[in-house]
């Protein structure tokens, strides 16, 4: 009878025999497999290029590809301006002095003869252009006409001296016998205002009475002053400081000097009383 030892040795030996069949038929299933999934594939390969080989038989063999007709689909496609690569272009470029008399002539007849065919397209507009030029033209010369017949009327009517200009009254009657010395008065009451005016009032007076320059009752002072153009150089100078320093002082509302006002007021008579000889 086998001894508690001994049975449990042979109890383990038995239990690695079993471990090692169940090991063995492991490894067996695991190749079986890996055969499996290598030769399957090929077998379905071989099989679809026999199916292949088959289908080329039946259909006999390939055409020959025709060159001429190849050869006229490339020249269709170069022909092609969407799929050609070569693109042609105009550019400006500089004229060769050496190129021939010939050419020229005819590069000449070319832009005349795109000149008419832009005329040709144009025409409306142009007819329109030279119909605003000529009504221009001709509002210009009715205006012209106009102007040299209200001044051609005005030469030949008589002068009238006016009474007034603008709002100033001019009549010598209406002016004290020494305008300069009233003027000087005034100012040095602190007066300006109606120094500046008496001496403006007597410049005008004088132009007009005096001298019988053309003076209106719309002339402006600007007008004075081109008017006193005909008067000698005293006359003219006077005219000229006067004339500025009223604008200064009435509508650029500016401070004269009092020298300078003392010194109007003193060449007042001078300059202005009596016409000389010299005037022109």
């Amino acid at each position: 009878m086998p001894s508690r030892g001994e049975a449990h040795i042979s109890g383990l030996g038995a239990r690695d025999s079993g471990l090692g069949r169940r090991g063995v038929g492991q490894r067996t299933a695991i190749a079986v497999a890996v055969l499996m999934s290598v030769c399957v594939p090929a077998a379905a390969y071989a099989a679809q290029d026999a199916a292949i080989d088959r289908a080329a038989t039946a259909a006999g063999p390939a055409p020959e590809f025709d060159r001429a007709a190849i050869a006229k689909a490339l020249e269709a496609v170069r022909a092609d301006p969407q799929l050609s690569a070569e693109k042609t272009m105009k550019t400006l470029r500089w004229r060769d002095r050496r190129q021939p008399a010939r050419a020229e002539r005819i590069g000449w007849l070319a832009w005349i003869a795109g000149l008419f065919a832009w005329l040709g397209q144009s025409g409306r507009y142009l007819v329109w252009v030279s119909a605003a030029i000529l009504a221009v033209l001709a509002a210009r010369y009715v205006l012209e006409t106009a102007t040299r017949a209200r001044l051609a009327r005005e030469e030949d009517e008589p002068l009238t001296t006016p009474t007034h200009v603008r709002d100033l009254d001019i009549r010598p009657a209406s002016l004290p016998p020494d305008i300069g010395a009233a003027a000087r008065r005034l100012w040095d009451r602190h007066e300006h205002r109606a120094a500046l005016a008496l001496l403006y009032r007597g410049l005008l007076s004088r132009l007009a009475h005096v001298h019988q320059l053309p003076i209106r009752d719309s002339s402006t002072e600007g007008d004075c002053l081109a008017i006193a153009a005909g008067m000698n150089a005293a006359g003219r100078d006077y005219a000229a400081r006067l004339i500025v320093l009223w604008q200064a002082a009435v509508y650029g509302h500016l401070d004269a000097d009092t020298v300078t006002v003392h010194a109007l007021c003193d060449g007042f008579a001078p300059a202005l009383d009596a016409p000389t000889a010299g005037e022109s």
